[in-house]
């Protein structure tokens, strides 16, 4: 059985670009509208600790389709690229998208147009 996730990186909840949302309230809107099999949040996926997650997360063979919400895509790629070599998890499977600076709903409504556009 094939799987989508969400994962929400809010730079350790004290960014200033995340203070305009309820991060609860992002993954409880995706969750309830049952877009994504699974959410969770994390602190900072660019740390070392953040590597050892996506690692985990990635090596599940059942994930299809992976969606980070925090930061620009294109600096996810880089970051992100060898947690995902590590746990041969093809990056075509990795969707981002950047919801900083953005209110509630704003992040809600982003986060929801990634997962349909590429559903």
């Amino acid at each position: 059985m094939s799987k989508k996730g969400l994962l929400l990186c809010v730079c350790q909840g004290t960014c200033p670009s995340f203070q305009g949302m309820n991060i609860f309230e992002v993954i409880n809107a995706i969750r309830r509208e049952k877009l994504v099999d699974f959410v969770a949040i994390h602190p900072q996926l660019c740390a070392d600790d953040g590597d050892t997650y996506l690692k985990t997360i990635a090596a599940d063979k059942s994930i299809e389709q992976l969606f980070i919400a925090g930061c620009d895509p294109v600096m996810q790629s880089k970051m992100f690229r060898d947690a995902f070599r590590e746990a041969s998890f093809d990056t075509s499977h990795h969707f981002a998208v950047d919801i900083r600076n953005m209110q509630t709903d704003q992040a809600i409504e982003a986060i929801k147009n990634l997962i349909t556009v590429n559903s």
